[in-house]
């Protein structure tokens, strides 16, 4: 089992000892598990999450987004249990903005909600609106085909950013995505991630996607699921996508997938 040891900086996130059961005991998804991310102010980090499809992955983006509750267990953010004040924005695979909303309306829903006045919160909206590339769309319904996928999940971010700009979880958000859309897609996160420098933690099945946009990369084992690898990303911190022809690049990809067999062969 891998052990999280705390090196004394504040914990952003942190699961301890979290159990999923369902059926009344009957299946167990989750046992025993850890999991911790310590914030690093001024740098962020970027965390990706592989695993088996089942294992759990999207579960514990739904703990942290305060979405669900384990069975047993504590989900820390920010020191505090998850609930209303510490919530935190998750972008899904699906679509998940406002259909009957203009593009400028979703961004900047979450100012809304705080009571900020429309002027300003439109303003603030229109300056993730031009970072993810939407400028000239803002006015549009966040729904297809007026957007298309990649434009929607462009919506999503900026979204999850204007709620909370310290902390981004997605849930495989480029697996319905085509691939030069995808790879678009990638370039722009890692962009965000070097302007806000926030915590992002990012489920995906895409290795070389996770090699490419990762500090950290941990692998969970199939039910009962806990984390069983953590590999660290030593590439340069500034990424381009001229990085994957570097044979550093290569060889974490390679690294990466032959950890994968290992833990998808684990009882």
């Amino acid at each position: 089992m891998l052990e999280f040891k705390d090196t004394g900086l504040d914990n952003i996130i942190e699961l301890r000892g979290i159990d999923q059961f369902y059926n009344n005991g009957e299946v167990e998804i989750i046992k025993g598990l850890d999991f911790l991310v310590e914030d690093k102010p001024a740098q962020g980090q970027f965390i990706v999450i592989l695993g088996m499809s089942g294992c759990g992955k999207s579960t514990l983006l739904r703990y942290i987004a305060g979405l669900q509750d384990p069975t047993a267990g504590q989900v820390l953010v920010k020191g505090k249990p998850v609930g209303k004040e510490n919530r935190v924005s998750m972008v899904f695979q699906q679509y998940s903005s406002m259909p009957w909303m203009t593009v400028l309306e979703n961004v900047s829903l979450a100012l809304r909600y705080q009571g900020v006045s429309k002027k300003e919160r439109e303003e603030k909206a229109m300056e993730l609106i031009e970072l993810v590339g939407l400028a000239g769309h803002e006015h549009k319904f966040a729904q297809y085909p007026s957007l298309s996928g990649g434009q929607l999940q462009r919506v999503a971010i900026a979204r999850s950013l204007m709620a909370n700009s310290e902390i981004l979880l997605m849930d495989e958000p480029f697996g319905a995505l085509d691939v030069k859309t995808r790879l678009q897609m990638q370039d722009l996160l890692s962009s965000i991630w070097n302007k806000f420098h926030p915590t992002i933690v990012f489920v995906t099945h895409d290795i070389s996607e996770a090699v490419y946009l990762a500090d950290d990369i941990y692998i969970m084992k199939s039910a009962p699921s806990r984390f069983v690898e953590h590999i660290k990303v030593d590439l340069p911190f500034v990424r381009g996508r001229q990085i994957k022809r570097d044979p550093r690049f290569v060889e974490l990809v390679h690294e990466v997938e032959d950890r994968m067999v290992a833990v998808s062969e684990m009882g």
